[in-house]
């Protein structure tokens, strides 16, 4: 029986005038997990994050949130109430206080959970009668973090949570998303750049390139997938065409050679000996070289 999923979208498309901004997405994102979201500038996230939301529809394709189609309008107000989302602006009301936006917010929302709040509260420290205007950029981001976990939504979106944050507030809302998700009944989409945040804290990715995903699935089984084999030889490495299924990339600089792969690298290993190198070592692979590996190839 397949895991049930929080969000699924099949050959998603989106074009804007003569800009295809989707070419295909495909994601499964399953319920309970923290979800890395990743990709270059320009690679369609904030496009996908605007269909997912019913901010946008599609050209093409189908998005499902939360098992309702994200293109049917009355749908979309559910998945919206359903769902929270904090992106790299975090945009307040600054004329109130941290307590005037709470309460405002709250009203909103039948499920608020008082007991989160005084949680969060408390662990984040932060000034009630304080306006909102007058924080710093990591007490904005608690506030807003705080906002959309009270509600009680299943699904929380966030795209950039931790832009321009220093390293310790940085850390304080990774370890709360962690904690959350651990107590709570809860899937988070995390869209980011900073690939150590997602890497921190994710047991699922996508990495996607020019509006398609090009790796995605569990970040343990990607870890233990990913090889690079580095081979040397006594002269210049040959010039090697290798018919393993898996291999990604081949580079050869001097007498060194190494392939990547992405299923292991037994089968690797047995091919390149036959070549006769003098050395071969089996190194592993971390998510930074997957993504950089992995969007190099839409070059």
């Amino acid at each position: 029986m397949s895991e049930p999923l929080a969000i699924e979208t099949v050959d998603l498309q989106k074009r804007f005038d003569a800009t295809d901004a989707l070419r295909g997405l495909n994601l499964r994102v399953p319920q309970g997990s923290i979800f890395g979201f990743l990709g270059r500038n320009g690679a369609g996230k904030t496009t996908t994050i605007k269909l997912l939301l019913g901010m946008a529809r599609p050209t093409a394709g189908q998005a499902r949130v939360l098992g309702l189609s994200a293109d049917d309008a009355a749908a979309s107000v559910t998945i919206r109430t359903r769902t929270g989302f904090v992106d790299e602006n975090k945009v307040l009301y600054d004329y109130m206080t941290v307590e005037e936006i709470i309460r405002f917010t709250a009203a909103f929302y039948p499920g608020w959970r008082r007991d989160l709040e005084k949680r969060y509260l408390q662990s984040f420290e932060l000034p009630l009668h304080q306006k909102t205007t007058a924080l710093s950029l990591g007490m904005r981001s608690k506030l807003s973090l705080l906002l959309a976990l009270c509600r009680g939504v299943e699904l929380l979106v966030l795209d950039e949570p931790t832009s321009g944050l220093d390293p310790a507030a940085s850390e304080a809302v990774l370890q709360t998303l962690v904690t959350h998700v651990s107590t709570e009944r809860l899937t988070v989409f995390l869209s980011s750049h900073h690939l150590a945040d997602v890497d921190q804290i994710a047991d699922h990715i996508a990495i996607i390139d020019a509006g398609r995903t090009v790796v995605s699935g569990d970040l343990e089984d990607l870890r233990a997938r990913y090889r690079r084999v580095q081979l040397v030889f006594t002269g210049d490495a040959p010039d090697i065409t290798f018919h393993t299924p898996g291999v990604v990339r081949v580079r050869r600089q001097g007498r060194v050679m190494t392939a990547l792969s992405n299923a292991g690298s037994d089968a690797l290993i047995e091919e390149a000996m036959r070549f006769g190198p003098v050395s071969a070592d089996v190194l592993p692979v971390t998510l930074k070289e997957i993504f950089l590996e992995s969007v190099a190839l839409e070059d």
